[in-house]
């Protein structure tokens, strides 16, 4: 009679072990150098691949049940959002113009970190880390699938959802969140790891996806809420993956900590900026604000990242330069943002507007040494020349920062009523930045930023016309032609809220809901 034997259970690090070693092998007819060309590109040395460690221990099968069940939970209040008209449940319809930005700037750049990782996954001859950078293309991958999913319920009722993948592409403020990723995939395997495994999560997500989602399930947008938060549990999981890379290197040799300290310096800056995005959104475009940008930036960062520096200065990791100006520019930031979208309103593909007394008066508690003394005037100057029929649409274009592509909007450390304006003459070329830390991260690659593709440039070199348009015809619109080649619908998706189709629609619809009619 045969004897039955007991199998011992493997615990969860030996069950990793085994699925995620033991994969790669050593090259015999090709050398490894041309196998994995970029892995010694930037000079960073690697002494031994087997010291990589996954914090997680997530194997693959373990992976699809986790997420398996996430989708369903997910979908279940996707649908039952669409279905019972959760649109016109938000707050009110100016709410609506947050998600159009979050689906043309945020949503693509998911699409652009799985293709990043599963590029950079190629690149490294350890198991470990490829294995990680697998999974995290396929999260990149379900993070823009839910988000489309979620945001195309909108776009059933409402102008400015339409073609976003074109408008990523042509669109002059999406240059802003673009060049980052464009920036980030161009760089070598290590400093991409850097750049999105911490920059585009530890900073630029975790600010997003936590106040800013807190933001949208305040302003009854169950839609973006569900999928906000079904990242955030991966989000989790990407900066635990970054802040390891960073660890990583740093324990294989002294040489590599000069390089991680300039990655760290060049892309908390560049996430920075793009952030300015995030901060509008929050203090101009939430109807129901749950905390301001400063807030946010204090907790998420300051707090949270003064911590993460403490822990990586073992390893002589100082925090990242031009900290001193963003304190100082936390206070600033958003209110120059909404200025120039306000400004410029007629080329986006979302409304803006004059916050309400009630909203300018959070915001003067919010910024109490800023908002009153340099822009609450400004903009109640705005209301009422609206109110005249003096509503301004500015028709110039304005010039752009070289290495983060956003107008020259920014203001002089310490002083608010000054331009910050930089310059550096290269190869009988001059450029211009919007900041010192702008400046800099240019001057150590300016053969990688003159290649530039910079929206204003390429309106006045004619390039942002549709075929066959012919600039010189008598009478020629030039704006009109640059918002046809974006596919713009020039007093639908654009131009002030008060008065646009999409409040209209939702007053009408909202009333059949709530009333009798």
């Amino acid at each position: 009679m045969d004897m039955k034997v007991s199998k011992k259970k493997l615990g969860l690090k030996e069950k990793y072990q085994h699925m995620t070693r033991g994969l790669g092998w050593e090259t015999t007819y090709q050398s490894m150098d041309d196998v994995f060309p970029f892995v010694k590109y930037e000079g960073i040395k690697i002494h031994d691949w087997e010291k990589w460690e996954d914090p997680f221990r997530l194997t693959m099968d373990a992976y699809w049940k986790y997420q398996a069940e996430k989708e369903r939970k997910l979908y279940a209040i996707i649908d039952a959002y669409a279905q019972n008209n959760g649109h016109l449940s938000v707050t009110d319809a100016r709410y609506i113009n947050a998600v159009k930005l979050f689906l043309n700037g945020i949503s693509p750049l998911e699409y652009m970190a799985h293709r990043g990782f599963a590029m950079t996954g190629r690149q490294f001859p350890g198991v470990g880390p490829r294995v990680a950078c697998l999974m995290q293309s396929l999260d990149e991958i379900r993070h823009a699938q839910t988000q489309i999913h979620s945001i195309s319920n909108y776009n059933k009722y409402y102008n400015g959802f339409h073609e976003y993948r074109h408008m990523l592409e042509r669109v002059w403020y999406l240059s802003v969140p673009r060049s980052f990723f464009d920036d980030a995939v161009t760089a070598g395997p290590f400093e991409f790891m850097v750049a999105i495994g911490f920059s585009f999560e530890y900073v630029l997500t975790n600010l997003l996806f936590v106040p800013f989602v807190s933001g949208a399930a305040y302003n009854g947008d169950m839609g973006t809420m569900t999928f906000g938060f079904s990242a955030q549990s991966d989000e989790a999981r990407h900066m635990t993956l970054g802040l390891e890379v960073i660890k990583f290197i740093l324990e294989q040799d002294p040489d590599n900590l000069p390089i991680v300290q300039q990655w760290i310096d060049k892309w908390t800056w560049r996430g920075y900026r793009v952030l300015t995005l995030v901060g509008m959104m929050m203090d101009y475009m939430l109807p129901k604000r749950i905390m301001s940008w400063k807030e946010a930036w204090e907790v998420y960062f300051e707090e949270n990242g003064g911590a993460l520096f403490k822990d990586l200065a073992r390893y002589g990791i100082r925090p990242p330069k031009w900290l001193d100006q963003i304190e100082q520019d936390k206070d600033h930031i958003s209110h120059q943002a909404w200025a120039t979208f306000y400004n410029y309103a007629a080329a986006c593909n979302f409304h803006t507007w004059i916050p309400t007394d009630d909203e300018l008066d959070w915001l003067s508690q919010k910024y109490p040494n800023s908002f009153d003394k340099y822009y609450r005037p400004r903009l109640e100057h705005w209301r009422e020349e609206a109110k005249k029929g003096n509503r301004f649409y500015n028709k110039t274009l304005p010039m752009l920062c070289q290495t983060c592509q956003i107008p020259m909007i920014f203001t002089e450390p310490g002083d608010p009523t000054q331009i910050c304006y930089r310059e550096v003459d290269y190869k009988d070329n001059k450029y211009h930045f919007c900041s010192d830390g702008c400046k800099e991260i240019f001057e150590h690659e300016p053969e990688k930023y003159i290649q530039a593709w910079l929206p204003v440039h390429q309106i006045y070199q004619g390039n942002c016309f549709n075929e066959g348009v012919d600039p010189t015809a008598e009478g020629f619109d030039p704006l009109a032609a640059v918002l046809d080649y974006y596919h713009l619908n020039f007093g639908r998706d654009n131009l002030d809220f008060e008065g646009s189709e999409d409040q209209k629609n939702f007053d009408e619809w909202r009333g059949m809901a709530t009333k009798n009619v």
